[in-house]
Formats: C-alpha cells, sequence, structure tokens
C-alpha cells in the first residue's frame, strides 16, 4: 500500500520510486497534446511516446551511453520498471525505431512548455547583482560528431557537428530559447532569431559582436553588454562624468568611426575599461545602457559563467558516444529531452524548496533513480554551495567559457 505524505504543502508518496516521483512534475496531458499533433502514421503499440520519454530522461538522468546500455540497465531493474512508469519492456531496436522516426518536434514542444512553467517559479528570484530587469546570458557551444555517422551535419577539417545556440534566463538559470544549427553557422547569426525584450539585458562574448544585429536591440529597447573582437575604431563623444570604481579604468561615451560600423551603428554606447587583476589584464565592454555604473556592467558580465554550467551538463550528457541515432530527428530528440530533464530537476527545485544547485541535484538523482526515498530526503543532505559554482573552478571572474 503506498502511503501519501503532506509534508511543506507537497505531497510526497512514501513507497514510490525517485523515477516516479520525478515524472509527477511533468504535466503528461501536455505531452499527449503534442504527440496527438505530430505523432503521424508511426504506430505505438505497446511502446509509447511516454515510454520512449521515460527511456530518454532514464538515458540523460543515468549518462548512459548507448541504446544497448539504456536498454541494459532498464532490463536490470525489470521487476520495477512499471512503478517508475513504464508500461512494458524495452528493447533496443524498438527504442532506436522510435528515436529515428518519431518526430522530435513533440520533445520540442514539451520541452518549451516545461520552460514555460519554470520561468513562471523563478520570475521572482533575485540576480546576484540588485536589478530588477531581467538578465539573458547568450552563447552557443560545439559538439563533434563522426562525419561517417553523421553525413548530414557537415563542418570544417572533415568532421561533422552540431552548434546548440542558448538563451539563458539568469534568473534559475533556465534555457529560454535554443537553437539547433550546424557547427558553421556563426554565433552572432542567433541574434536574428531572438524576440527581444524592451528593457532586458542580453550579455554575450567577442562572437556577437555584430553591430548590424546588435543595432536591433537598441531599436526594441533591449540592452546588451558585449567584449569587442579585435580593434574597434571609434570616436571619444566625452568621458562619464561618474565617479570610477574599484579596477574601472575608464567609462567613455563612444561613436563607432570604422568604414562599416559607423553606418551599421550611429548611435552613442558606452566602452568600459575593467582591469582584471586576477589575471592582470585589461577587458573591454562595450554597452548602450547609459543608467547602470561601470561596475554594474562588469558584473552583469561575470554573470555569464551560469551559461558555462549549463553547457558542461549538456556536453556532458551528449559526448558523441552517448547519441543514441545517428539521423537529424534522433539528435535533436535527445538534445530536447536532455533539455527537459535539465528543467524538470529546475521545477523542482522550485517546488520543495530545494537550497543545493540544479547540478547537485541531478548528481544525486544519478544514483538514486530506482530507490524508494522521498525526494525533500534525498536532497536534504545536499550542501548549498556547489564545488562547481566554486569562484576559482569557474573561470576567475572573466575567463571565457565554451572555447571562446
Amino acid at each position: 500500500m503506498t502511503l501519501v505524505l503532506i509534508y511543506e504543502g507537497c505531497v510526497m508518496n512514501k513507497g514510490t520510486l525517485v523515477f516516479a516521483q520525478l515524472s509527477e512534475h511533468l504535466p503528461r496531458s501536455v505531452f499527449a497534446r503534442g504527440v496527438s499533433r505530430y505523432a503521424g502514421s508511426y504506430p505505438a503499440l505497446s511502446f509509447s511516446h511516454w515510454d520512449q520519454l521515460l527511456c530518454m530522461l532514464f538515458a540523460q538522468f543515468t549518462s548512459r551511453a548507448s541504446l544497448r546500455d539504456i536498454t541494459m540497465c532498464l532490463r536490470s531493474h525489470s521487476a520495477k520498471l512499471y512503478r517508475a512508469g513504464f508500461r512494458a519492456g524495452i528493447a533496443r531496436s524498438t527504442l532506436a525505431d522510435a528515436n529515428e522516426r518519431r518526430d522530435c518536434r513533440i520533445f520540442e514542444e514539451f520541452a518549451l512548455h516545461l520552460i514555460a512553467l519554470a520561468r513562471v517559479l523563478y520570475a521572482d528570484d533575485s540576480l546576484a547583482m540588485e536589478l530588477e530587469q531581467t538578465v539573458y546570458a547568450i552563447d552557443a557551444t560545439n559538439i563533434d560528431l563522426c562525419l561517417s555517422l553523421f553525413e548530414w551535419a557537415p563542418a570544417a577539417n572533415e568532421r561533422a557537428g552540431i552548434k546548440v545556440h542558448t538563451q539563458l534566463d539568469l534568473r534559475g538559470n533556465i534555457p529560454t530559447f535554443i537553437l539547433v544549427t550546424g557547427s558553421l553557422v556563426a554565433d552572432a547569426a542567433f541574434l536574428d532569431h531572438l524576440r527581444l525584450e524592451a528593457g532586458s539585458f542580453y550579455v554575450m562574448d567577442r562572437a556577437y559582436m555584430h553591430f548590424a544585429r546588435l543595432i536591433k536591440f537598441s531599436q526594441a529597447g533591449a540592452f546588451f553588454v558585449v567584449r569587442p573582437r579585435g580593434n574597434v575604431h571609434y570616436v571619444l563623444i566625452k568621458p562619464n562624468e561618474a565617479e570610477l570604481a574599484c579596477d574601472v579604468l575608464r567609462d567613455d561615451y563612444i561613436l563607432m568611426s570604422g568604414k562599416h560600423t559607423q553606418h551599421d551603428y550611429p548611435h552613442v554606447l558606452r566602452r568600459i575599461e575593467f582591469l582584471d587583476s586576477a589575471h592582470d589584464r585589461i577587458l573591454i565592454f562595450l554597452t548602450n545602457s547609459y543608467e547602470l555604473s561601470a561596475l554594474q556592467i562588469a558584473q552583469l558580465y561575470k554573470s555569464r559563467w551560469q551559461v558555462e554550467l549549463f553547457f558542461k551538463w549538456i556536453k556532458q550528457n551528449l559526448r558523441i558516444k552517448a547519441f543514441v541515432g545517428n539521423s537529424a530527428n534522433a539528435v535533436k530528440t535527445q538534445i530536447w529531452v536532455a533539455v527537459c530533464a535539465y528543467v524538470l530537476i529546475a521545477i523542482i527545485k522550485k517546488r520543495l524548496k530545494v537550497e543545493a544547485s540544479i547540478h547537485s541535484m541531478l548528481q544525486v538523482i544519478s544514483v538514486n533513480l530506482f530507490e524508494t526515498t522521498p525526494l525533500n530526503d534525498i536532497f536534504a543532505g545536499i550542501p548549498e554551495s556547489d564545488e562547481t559554482e566554486d569562484t576559482k573552478a569557474q573561470f576567475s571572474l572573466f575567463g571565457e567559457i565554451s572555447g571562446q
């Protein structure tokens, strides 16, 4: 008999497997609507789309490396699969066919719905710095593939690859927009796909310094912080008269004067020089924000390290050997399920009021999926701090991330 307990406003099922407790936070009716929209003529038979989702979530939570690895590990828990939510046993060929042939848009749409849920839960969270506006970190990461297996994703130097472009809301570190392209697509091209929000801040590295695209931020009433790439020609309009904070060397108003840049971006910008004393180097930032202090701009750029943790988890779970299908549909299915797994834990973190980081929670979940311990008890023993968030392990304040 299953005993239902009420704990701090949350329902916990004592005796329910951890995997089942996690999936209870997934809106199954929403998933079913996506299935009905994109299922097509591919028969579900005994292996439903929900079974496919659970299999792929299991692979993400436990870092399984292949189809055989997934099915073998699940069979080792065959007596518990029904209690975990699976309707039937899983054959390797069945899972392979599902990933190749079932429309990846089912999982994309479901991931986007989970993202919307998570953003509502984290909307009132504060940032590391006092700022009411929404702050997004933008970056991209490359995932190398074997050209002989992934001919649809050509890249340079006879290697295949894809690029995952991401916009991360720093309230909760929730990915709000993701685009998967070939690795030859320029990072800055991602900016063409964004729906810019007036008043929000977008923090980017040098790969996104494309003035013809950055002008769209100003036109939309949005703000950007970006590092310039190479020598940028400009003329000084006047220094900012505000008192310079510690480690802020210059804060100037400038106009671009390059042959193309003065046409692409004819408005006044702020150019800030900041001393990264840890590495004894000077970092330069360009921004269209006139209200924030120079130190706040530098702190905004520092906040980009959050996107590194997201990419770190994605890449750890999307290694070459970890892809469980070779087609574009199978790869995109796995990427979107990985996003579902990440955002699901972010939702649970907020609903259960867990103090530990998402990354720590994922580590603990990976070894407890088929235990019957209540989620609150599993997460209660995790320290609030996370070694991956240690400032020494980040990139020492302003180091580059994602191979930039």
